[in-house]
């Protein structure tokens, strides 16, 4: 226990000494929230759009305001020729145009089908698909607001309304940043944990003291703890960080149990430190240690755990594969204690999973670097 002690103190001096890796360990995972909190959304509002109104009624206003007053659109220009609409498209400008035909208003007051054309920049499908599926449904709204209208005008009858009255749990202001911001605390957990316990033992490899310690009575396992421990602390500090800024900052509510989040964070955490050892048994400079996490761990993990991309969308055997990436499993249970409030007995099976890998990987890692040391 004394080797290990004096390893830990070891590696908490290098940390001071070394004046990047305070702010990095401090003020990097608080950052990475923030900036990803705020760019990590699927909310599509105040969609740009240019207009082409050639019949300049009371009727095109009227269906224009329809789309103003959603929230959804936001009018930046009117154009006087359909080819003008273009520009804005080709610029950047606005993501949809609206081509308004003459005698609309005419059209529509003497009952007769009028046609709209829409452009959209497909560019981004994924904003494109979403502006036309509003475009829709407001225009499928105003036809049945004319329809009910002119019946009540023309044979004096009182069109009947069915209403739904909707009901939303977990995330009642349908808020993108309460489901987004638990899946960015499980990513920056995963990247500074993996990322900072693999440089730690490269960088004695690079200085040339791991051969030093090594032929010293420490034994590696004894090393190992000595070098792995700093960084569940620090693990657990970025953890109290990230959740102070999730919670406070932007209003993120935590139902679930803190004791249960912060005793699943540990076995991601072993997981994630496992990650970092192996990495570090394939690496010789830091910076070959940062290049094969991002490639193989980081990115992976991020496209498959359901973080950015929703797992029921992926073809079959894309599915499958995700089964083998732990931050699935974590984000899951991130998700369920803060939006939903369940306990261990709803999360075991993810919990479960979290162990399994947590134990395979560690000691994979810790075989195989001993096996190197060796």
């Amino acid at each position: 226990m004394n080797a290990i002690r004096e390893l830990m103190v070891k590696e908490f001096l290098q940390i001071r000494q070394d004046r990047r890796m305070l702010p990095l360990i401090l003020l990097a995972p608080i950052i990475q929230v923030i900036l990803l909190g705020y760019a990590a959304t699927v909310d599509v509002n105040n969609i740009p759009m240019v207009v082409y109104d050639a019949d300049r009624s009371v009727e095109s206003r009227a269906y224009l305001e329809r789309f103003t007053n959603s929230g959804y659109f936001t009018i930046v220009g009117f154009v006087d020729r359909p080819s003008e609409m273009d520009k804005y498209l080709d610029e950047t400008r606005a993501i949809l145009a609206m081509n308004i035909p003459a005698r609309f208003g005419r059209n529509v007051g003497s009952g007769r089908s009028v046609a709209v054309q829409l452009l959209a920049d497909g560019a981004d499908a994924n904003t494109a698909s979403i502006s036309l599926n509003y475009a829709a449904q407001i225009t499928a709204g105003y036809a049945q607001s004319l329809i009910a209208d002119q019946l009540v005008r023309i044979q004096g009858v009182s069109i009947p309304r069915v209403t739904s009255v909707s009901r939303v749990w977990f995330n009642p202001d349908l808020r993108s940043a309460n489901y987004m911001i638990p899946g960015v605390v499980a990513l920056i957990l995963m990247i500074i944990t993996t990322t900072f316990s693999s440089a730690a033992i490269v960088r004695e490899k690079e200085a040339g003291t791991i051969e030093q310690i090594l032929v010293t009575p420490i034994k590696p396992h004894q090393f190992i703890l000595g070098k792995l421990l700093p960084f569940i602390l620090i693990g657990f500090l970025d953890v109290v960080l990230v959740l102070g800024v999730a919670i406070i900052w932007f209003d993120i509510p935590l139902k679930g149990s803190v004791p249960l989040l912060f005793g699943l964070c540990g076995l991601f955490i072993l997981t994630t430190l496992g990650l970092g050892l192996f990495v570090s048994t394939i690496s010789r400079t830091q910076q070959q240690a940062m290049m094969t996490a991002q490639f193989f761990i980081f990115f992976p993990f991020l496209f498959l755990s359901g973080f950015t991309f929703p797992i029921e969308n992926m073809p079959p055997i894309i599915q499958a594969l995700t089964y083998g990436i732990p931050l699935r499993y974590f984000i899951t249970i991130v998700r369920g204690l803060f939006l939903k409030g369940v306990g261990l007995e709803t999360l075991w099976p993810q919990a479960l999973a979290l162990l399994g890998f947590g134990v395979i990987i560690l000691s994979l890692a810790v075989a195989r670097f001993q096996k190197r040391l060796g």
